[in-house]
């Protein structure tokens, strides 16, 4: 998995990425619906990507996250969890295929 490791880290951080992005413009237009909305596609676009990358084996767990009931009544705070429960487990993600990934040959 050196080659597999290495393209799979560079989607999950480039996946890591596009959640802050929607996350960001979502919380600046505070339209809360459109961002879950842009969420979900994103999350379908992210397990295709990393199931081609490193199996669907690995990807499980991430496919099967389900955002759980709400008691808050606060959207932006609801939309902030949405957005941590798929940051969390890509970011684990992430460390665990640095550490498998071969380290670029330091330069001389």
């Amino acid at each position: 998995m050196t080659e597999d490791g290495n393209r799979g880290l560079a989607i999950v951080q480039q996946q890591v990425k596009e959640l802050d992005a929607i996350a960001k413009q979502t919380l600046e237009d505070l339209n809360t619906v459109a961002g879950t909305e842009r969420v979900a596609k994103w999350k379908a676009r992210t397990v295709a990507l990393l199931t081609d990358a490193i199996g669907a084996q690995a990807v499980q767990k991430f496919a099967a996250i389900q955002q759980g009931p709400s008691f808050t009544n606060d959207l932006v705070e609801e939309f902030s969890d949405l957005i941590d429960s798929y940051r969390t487990p890509l970011t684990a993600l992430a460390k665990q295929l640095a550490q498998v990934a071969p380290r670029p040959p330091s330069g001389t």
